[in-house]
C-alpha cells in the first residue's frame, strides 16, 4: 500500500514551502545540522531579486515562495512538527520535514538559467 498523499493536509502555500525549506537543506552553506539530532538548522533564507530566485541550481519564481516570509505558515509546519524556529529569525527543518513528501518539486523548482 502505497502511502497517503499529504496526511498532514498542508495546504498549497504549506506544500510550496516546505518544499523550498527541503530543496535549502540539500546545500551545506545553507543547511547545518544540529548536533545529537537529525534536524537541519537553515542559516539563510533567499530573497527573490526581481521575479524570481536561486537555491543552489534552481530557479524558483518569487510567487511560490511567499510562504518563507510568512509567520502563519511558519506556525503551521511548527505545529505540524516539520520546522522548529522563532520567525523569522531561526529555522530548523525537522528529520519529518525533510523527508515529507510535498509531490510538487518539479513544478516549482526549475533548472537554473543563469
Amino acid at each position: 500500500m502505497s502511502p497517503k498523499k499529504n496526511p498532514l493536509k498542508l495546504n498549497p502555500l504549506q506544500l510550496k514551502t516546505l518544499t523550498l525549506l527541503q530543496e535549502m537543506a540539500h546545500y551545506p552553506e545553507l543547511a547545518t545540522p544540529v548536533a545529537e539530532t537529525e534536524d537541519l538548522f537553515l542559516s539563510q533564507i533567499p530573497h527573490p531579486h526581481g521575479d524570481h530566485f536561486h537555491i543552489g541550481d534552481k530557479v524558483v519564481s518569487a510567487h511560490d515562495a511567499t510562504g518563507l516570509h510568512n509567520p502563519s505558515v511558519w506556525a503551521a509546519l511548527e505545529r505540524k512538527g516539520l520546522v522548529k524556529g522563532s520567525f523569522p529569525y531561526a529555522l530548523t527543518l525537522t528529520k519529518e520535514g525533510q523527508i515529507y513528501e510535498t509531490g510538487i518539486a518539479e513544478q516549482i523548482l526549475h533548472g537554473s538559467s543563469h
